[in-house]
């Protein structure tokens, strides 16, 4: 009864949801709203990532699903950092997102070395479940696409379960972003005729922001979250590092040491080169690595 009650009230330490943050100003999205409060973003090399408190990112979020209008929200971190040095298509996606939030310690310690601070570090894996605790809350139709075979659903079953959601679409199908190939994506065509309010992607990155991008003129009025892993850590799949690890940048080696094989290449050869992405951001001009949302 007592894990229940900390589930629905957001502090089940199986998901590991932040603490409750002081709340920032009402804004809301650079590209549906005016941002009455101010709001400021910060450039890692071709990312700009949003300066906000957790709960006004809960608030930015809901103010996209009031809207009707659909939007993207991602959780960038060092690999997308790097990734994006490279990959043109998932550049495009984060010039277009509506919301960008810190994942990940290194964002959050380095942003003041160009000129704007992160208030704090806001995962996917984090917003997740306070997320889908306001949608209970506000009646919104929820859609889950992505994860392993038969983890969606383990999840879909928990919500409906522990908080009453309003699910309206499960789908762990292979999705396709090769559009060369000409097929038809009949998970997008699913999605689209549940007309979901907030649509969960745990595609894995870069995929899902690719796909995310891809689809959203045909997902409105869907706002499309990329939660990486998310669906693995509330099934119960795959646990998450401890807070403190979390809290002291150190959640990137207890994943290491979860899955060597798929993720020594990622943080050990591949992601180091964040450093230089970041001195070359730092050494730019104030006003093309800080700006108003």
């Amino acid at each position: 009864m007592g894990r229940t009650l900390n589930r629905l009230n957001g502090t089940d330490p199986s998901v590991a949801p932040p603490a409750a943050s002081e709340m920032a100003g009402p804004g809301a999205p650079h590209r549906v709203f005016a941002s009455p409060g101010g709001c400021v973003r910060v450039r890692f090399g071709h990312i700009w990532v949003d300066a906000l408190r957790f709960d006004a990112a809960l608030d930015r979020i809901e103010l996209l699903v009031r809207a009707g209008r659909g939007g993207s929200v991602f959780t960038p971190n060092v690999d997308h950092v790097v990734t994006a040095e490279d990959d043109p298509l998932f550049r495009a996606a984060y010039a277009e997102v509506d919301l960008s939030l810190a994942d990940g310690q290194p964002l959050v310690w380095t942003s003041r070395l160009l000129g704007a601070r992160l208030p704090e570090k806001i995962s996917g894996s984090d917003l997740v479940w306070p997320l889908l605790l306001r949608a209970a809350r506000l009646g919104w139709r929820v859609y889950l696409l992505g994860g392993a075979p038969g983890v969606g659903q383990a999840v879909a079953d928990r919500l409906e379960r522990e908080l009453g959601l309003r699910m309206v679409g499960v789908d762990a199908a292979a999705i396709v972003l090769d559009e060369a190939a000409g097929t038809p994506d009949l998970a997008l065509e699913r999605v689209r005729a549940a007309r979901p309010d907030l649509l969960l992607v745990a595609l894995g990155s870069p995929k899902q922001e690719r796909w995310i991008h891809r689809a959203l003129p045909r997902l409105r009025p869907a706002v499309a979250v990329g939660v990486g892993a998310s669906f693995d850590f509330l099934a119960g799949r795959v646990r998450r590092a401890p807070r403190w690890m979390s809290r002291a940048g150190l959640e990137w080696l207890y994943r290491l040491w979860q899955e060597p094989r798929r993720l020594a290449v990622r943080y050990l050869s591949k992601d180091p080169r964040f450093l230089l992405v970041l001195l070359r951001s730092a050494l730019r001009p104030r006003a093309q690595r800080v700006r108003d949302c």
